[in-house]
């Protein structure tokens, strides 16, 4: 008798993900669908990807940040039907800070922040735990504050739990999320560098950014 497959949905924090695995990366063009169907072993059925993520602001340093980012959230929608996107805030604004070296005492710098995702993310996995619509959710991220979250899941719901950590091995995840894992998976880079987008997206005209 053939073991039926676990229904899985991958829940991204889309932040955490950029800043630990694809920054300083040749991978920021990434095919998720292609990436996790990858990654995931045989006995998990993808069903859908579920991005946290906020839309960036344009700086001085960067003015076209926000049109590259666009631009992949375009891709994603056309090319990687199973993506869904959803949206936190991102905050710039200057604030007064201790200064390392005085004097002055204090200077002001450009603070950013990415509000939401964490909370928006929790919340899509408590609630489909609810709606029975997984059987296992694999969670990537490091942020310790989704802890709660996945103990309600695992005791409440007793769902399967997979851990993505970005920048793993070298980054080691939190405990307070791998207490609550199943498994546990690192991103290797020969994944990422199979698991590009085309540079042009076929039928459409949405390419690459040229920096990426």
């Amino acid at each position: 008798m053939t073991k039926s497959k676990l229904r899985t949905i991958v829940y991204i924090d889309g932040f955490n993900f950029y800043y630990g695995q694809l920054k300083d990366s040749r991978h920021k063009w990434l095919n998720l669908t292609k990436l996790f169907k990858t990654v995931l072993g045989e006995e998990n059925e993808l069903v859908k990807i579920k991005y946290f993520t906020a839309r960036v602001q344009p700086t001085e340093r960067d003015p076209q940040v926000n049109i590259r980012q666009d631009t992949y959230f375009r891709a994603l929608k056309v090319y990687c039907p199973e993506v869904e996107t959803h949206f936190g805030h991102f905050l710039r604004h200057k604030v007064f800070a201790e200064n390392a070296n005085p004097p002055p005492n204090k200077i002001e710098i450009f603070k950013t922040e990415e509000k939401g995702s964490d909370v928006n993310l929790a919340l899509h996995v408590l609630n489909d735990a609810w709606a029975n619509a997984y059987d296992c959710a694999v969670i990537v991220s490091n942020d310790s504050d989704l802890a709660s979250a996945l103990q309600l899941v695992k005791e409440q719901h007793k769902k399967v739990i997979g851990l993505v950590t970005p920048g793993a091995p070298k980054r080691k995840p939190s405990w307070q999320l791998k207490k609550y894992a199943n498994f546990f998976i690192p991103i290797r880079q020969w994944a990422l560098e199979q698991s590009l987008l085309p540079d042009a997206i076929p039928n459409t005209e949405i390419t690459k950014p040229k920096s990426w």
